[in-house]
């Protein structure tokens, strides 16, 4: 006599173990970063950096990753936005722009976190007043964009309870782990 499984029992581990090796895959290929342009430009004497911006010009001022500052810690680490600063010096009236890329610190408010929100008006950069604009991008490389997987994983694991026990155990422990080794390699908050 033969113990055979039912064909949707077996479709079903098998259709779940594909899916969990898929999303494997897409993290593991996730560089932890988006790409930049990173220059300066005072009163044009950088026009590959002035707008109107065509990226054309030159390879030279991308950054791939974009690497930045954070908050509190030591080091460079990959970036989660572009921003570009453009704007008046108050004392001079010559015109600034500046690209490049940070990513956020994890503080709890928007409007101490540079890349949560663009901001117009007047603000010192370095040891000047500049009168105009800091934004921040995140939605295409050299922008710019930075897949963000994490979340939609974790949203994604809620809907596997349907799935047969173990199965369910042994993709979420796989994804887990996957998604641990990430954050510990790239610093992803």
């Amino acid at each position: 006599m033969t113990t055979d499984k039912p064909v949707w029992t077996t479709f079903h581990y098998s259709t779940t173990t594909l899916t969990c090796f898929t999303l494997l895959h897409l993290i593991s290929s996730v560089n932890g970063g988006i790409d930049c342009f990173k220059c300066v430009s005072i009163n044009g004497d950088n026009p590959a950096c002035d707008d109107p911006f065509h990226n054309n010009y030159t390879s030279d001022i991308y950054e791939s990753p974009c690497m930045g500052g954070r908050k509190g810690r030591n080091g460079l680490f990959p970036a989660t936005a572009c921003i570009k600063m453009n704007g008046i010096y108050d004392d001079t009236r010559e015109s600034m722009t500046v690209r490049g890329c940070a990513l956020d610190s994890g503080t709890l408010t928007t409007d101490t976190e540079l890349i949560r929100m663009s901001h117009c008006g007047g603000f010192y950069f370095g040891d000047r007043y500049v009168r105009g604009c800091v934004q921040s991008c995140d939605d295409a490389e050299g922008c710019n964009s930075s897949t963000h997987l994490i979340p939609m994983l974790v949203s994604w694991l809620s809907t596997l309870p349907s799935t047969p026990w173990r199965t369910f155990v042994h993709c979420q422990n796989m994804l887990l782990t996957c998604i641990l080794l990430q954050i510990l390699h790239y610093g992803i908050t």
